[in-house]
Parts: structure tokens; sequence; C-alpha cells
């Protein structure tokens, strides 16, 4: 299935095809929200993620688009980012996760080469055109045309040598320019807002499209400050990242990207962006230029008969969906475990990335509830989570259908609940009113199943499951005969 580690998408997406994941559209689609729908319901129904051969209006050499190339299938959510990651695609996710804590916390410095393919074009000054790529009306109603949705978005600490990769998307304004969404709380919004800004000093930046999968993987990681993405993503691909450096400045990107923009960001200048459709599958924030910013463009590298990447995000599980939950699931475990707390098994679920998690443990004490969600709080990721849900040890965080029945059955409608006020929240939640969201305040909720730590009454037995209730032999024998029953 391709050889581990890709060392560009392309590499990567031949092992979707050849995995059943990937189905290259031979048919001449629109850029105008006809390829963001198709991108949509496959996301929805977990169909293979469309590579576009024909975008209508393009080219040859500049008319190929590929969408939800991480996003979940019908066969497991999590199945292309465990091709991403050479693994077996039916890797259990608890196996997943604890594969890529291993990776995460065994970091790869780059190493920086001369050139690569990313710069077998290269446009500067006047020949700058952000609109020569079929950049996509993704959702109807969007504010502009998305060029930047699934990528790598490079910045630098004026103070420090940290290189800062995060993912923000960025829509076209002219042939040269793009607007930004950088929220100040973000990491390259703590960058340009509180030094670049306040010294008037211009912030370089650079957008990688389509660089392989897992150094957009590590980009969504929002790992803490001053830890290195690029560092991340070699550890997660088990070899070094190969860097080339910016043509107008001294940021470097993956040498294999496929399209590179090189720009700058100018203190006091805004941009109005928006509306997008958001990961939450709401269309909540409005066309603003608060925290929006002008992205001058300088110069565009790209390779021959580039691909561009794209994600459509609504109701999961589409790519952010998919790998957030990856990646956030795996720093909260790993978090816990360097604060000393054992949990049997940690769940950020796909159906509901940034604001949930769901703990299956054993309480030695009663206070163990209380330390595990201060620890997921008080964590970057964690921040803006607002529901936890702890289940007993014998429970699967990651089955659904086991997680419903913990809640309906196992948690107290008033005891069981605890509520909390206050707290941070993300302005791209539905459910929180106009000032709320102004001012990213919102409230969280801890969902207890598990028995009372003091519980007077007589035990609580195991769930009635067929791994839990009957014999190892009766199993065995079982399954050994469901033929045989007709089945």
């Amino acid at each position: 299935m391709g050889k581990f580690p890709f060392q560009d998408m392309r590499q990567f997406l031949n092992a979707l095809e050849e995995a059943g994941e990937l189905v290259r559209v031979e048919t001449e689609v629109d850029w105008n929200v006809e390829a963001g729908a198709i991108v949509r319901r496959c996301s929805e129904i977990g169909a293979p993620a469309p590579f576009f051969q024909k975008i209508k209006g393009y080219p040859e050499g500049f008319n190929r688009a590929v969408g939800g190339q991480l996003a979940g299938s019908h066969r497991g959510p999590f199945r292309r980012c465990a091709i991403a990651m050479g693994m077996d695609p039916d890797t259990p996710s608890l196996e997943l996760f604890e594969e890529f804590i291993r990776r995460f916390n065994n970091p790869i410095k780059p190493i920086i080469v001369e050139s690569g393919p990313c710069k077998e074009n290269i446009l500067k000054e006047e020949d700058v055109d952000l609109l020569k790529f079929p950049a996509p009306m993704i959702h109807k109603g969007d504010g502009g045309r998305y060029l930047c949705s699934w990528h790598v978005t490079v910045t630098k600490d004026l103070d420090t040598e940290w290189v800062n990769w995060g993912m923000y998307r960025a829509h076209v304004i002219t042939r040269t320019k793009l607007a930004t969404q950088i929220e100040a709380f973000r990491h390259a919004g703590v960058i340009f807002y509180q030094k670049h800004e306040p010294r008037t000093l211009t912030m370089p930046i650079a957008l990688a499209l389509g660089p392989d999968p897992l150094c957009a993987m590590a980009a969504v990681t929002d790992a803490p400050a001053y830890l290195s993405e690029a560092e991340i993503a070699g550890g997660l691909r088990k070899e070094p990242v190969q860097l080339v450096k910016c043509e107008t400045s001294d940021l470097y990107v993956p040498a294999t990207a496929e399209i590179v923009i090189e720009g700058r960001i100018v203190p006091g200048e805004r941009a109005e962006e928006g509306p997008h459709g958001e990961y939450t599958g709401y269309k909540v924030s409005e066309r603003s230029d608060r925290e929006r910013l002008l992205i001058r463009v300088d110069a565009i590298t790209f390779r021959n008969n580039p691909i561009l990447p794209m994600s459509c995000m609504g109701m999961p599980v589409d790519d952010s969906g998919a790998t957030q939950a990856l990646t956030q699931s795996a720093a909260l475990l790993n978090e816990l475990r360097a604060k000393g707390i054992s949990v049997k098994g940690l769940f950020v679920p796909p159906w509901g990335p940034n604001c949930s998690a769901i703990v299956a443990l054993k309480k030695p004490y009663p206070a163990i509830i209380h330390e595990v969600a201060s620890v997921i709080w008080g964590y970057p990721v964690g921040r803006q989570v607002n529901y936890i849900i702890f289940l007993e040890e014998t429970a699967d965080p990651c089955d659904a259908r086991s997680v419903l029945h913990e809640i309906f059955f196992k948690c107290h409608p008033i005891r069981g609940i605890r509520q909390f006020q206050g707290g941070p929240a993300s302005p791209l939640v539905p459910y929180l009113t106009a000032y709320e969201r102004h001012y990213m305040l919102g409230a969280a909720a801890i969902i207890d199943c598990t028995t009372p730590f003091d519980w007077p009454f007589p035990p609580i037995e195991s769930r009635f499951t067929n791994p839990l209730m009957y014999p190892t032999e009766v199993q065995e024998r079982v399954l050994d005969r469901w033929k045989e029953y007709g089945f």
C-alpha cells in the first residue's frame, strides 16, 4: 500500500486509491459549489475521497483538486489516518492513538534541502495570480473562494527560533491578496498581535498547500507553544521532513508541497473574511474584519500539474473531524499520563472534535473525576472541551452505542451532571449568544456515568454483554458454531 513514509501527497493519494479510499472523478466538475457538494456528501456517507481531474474553466495542468483525503470512511473514521501513518487501515482506534503518542514523543528535526518539487514553477511580482489555481466556492454562501482550506501555515516568532505550523483558512480577494482568519489566542495570532503588530513589524507568512499528509496532521495538533510541528511531523513520519527556503522570506516550507504561497501581513491592515461553513456543521460566524487579516502575496511556487487540496467542513466526519479527533485524543491521553493519572481509555469522538472527550477509567478514589477534568481543561487542546463523559473501565469509549447506553442507564439526570460557567469557548459554537461568542465565554459539563465511590447499595454488576458475562469457553463455542446455527 505504498512505501511509508510518503514523500508527498501524490504517493499518499495512490495509497488511498489502492486501499479503495479514493476515486478519480473524470467528469468535469464546477469549482462553484459543485466540487464542495461532492466532497461534503463523501464525508457524510463515508465514500472514498474524490480526486477531481477536470475543474471547469481551468486548462489542463491547472485543473486538478482533491478533497477529503483524511476524512472518515464508512469502514472507520480513522482508516485514512492509519494509512497516512503507514499502519493497517483497520487498526483499532485506541491502538492508533497509542502509536501516535509514541511518535509524537519522539520528534525528529527537519533537514534543509537546496530545492524541491515545489520550486518547479516560480511566480513573482506582476506574474503572481492566485486565481491561476481552481480555488473552490466550497459552501453556498461562503464569503469567498477558499483557496487555502487544507494546508500548512508557517509563521516565525520574533523573539525566539520557534517556527509555528498551523492551519488557518484563507479566501481569495484579488490576484495578489488573501483574507485569513487567525484568532488572537492561536499561536500565529499571538505571534502577530502580541509581537509583530505592537512593534509595527510586518510578519512574513507562507502557506504550503498539499504537503505529505503527516505534515498537514502535525499542523492541526495544537501542540503547546515553542514545540516545533516540523519536528512533530518528522516523528510521525519516522523520518525528517525536507524543508526548502521561501523565495521572498526566511521561512522554510515542505519541499514536496504542491503549491506554496509566500506573503506578508502588515500591522494595522485588516480584511473582511467569511462567512464559512464551520466544523460544527453550522454557519455561525459572520463576514467581519475582527481577527481577520490581509495577506499580501509576493510569490507563488508550485509543482508541475499541481493538485489543489481542499476540505469541506460540515457534519462530520471530514478531514478536520478525523485528524483533530486523533490528535486531540492522543494529546489528552499523553498529558494525563504525564500528570501520573491512569485511565483505561480516552476518546475525542470525530463527531464532536474540539468540544468533547469520553474517558473510561477505574475510580481509585472519589476525586479522580475532578482531577481528570481539571487536566483536560488546563491543557491547550482541552480548553474548549465543554462535555466530558466519564464511563466505567468496562465500557468502550470508542463505541457510540456503548457510550449512549452508559449515559441513558448510568448517569443520574441531576447528580450525574455537573455544570461549570465562565470557561473559554470557541466563537464558532452555535449555541452561544452573540455576547458569549464575542468574548469567547462558554460553559462546560461533566456527565458522570460511573458508580458513586461510596455507593451504599448492592454493587452494580458488569454490563450484560457477551465478552463480560459469558465464560470464555462458551463464547468460543458460540463463535465456532455460528454458521451451524444458520447465521
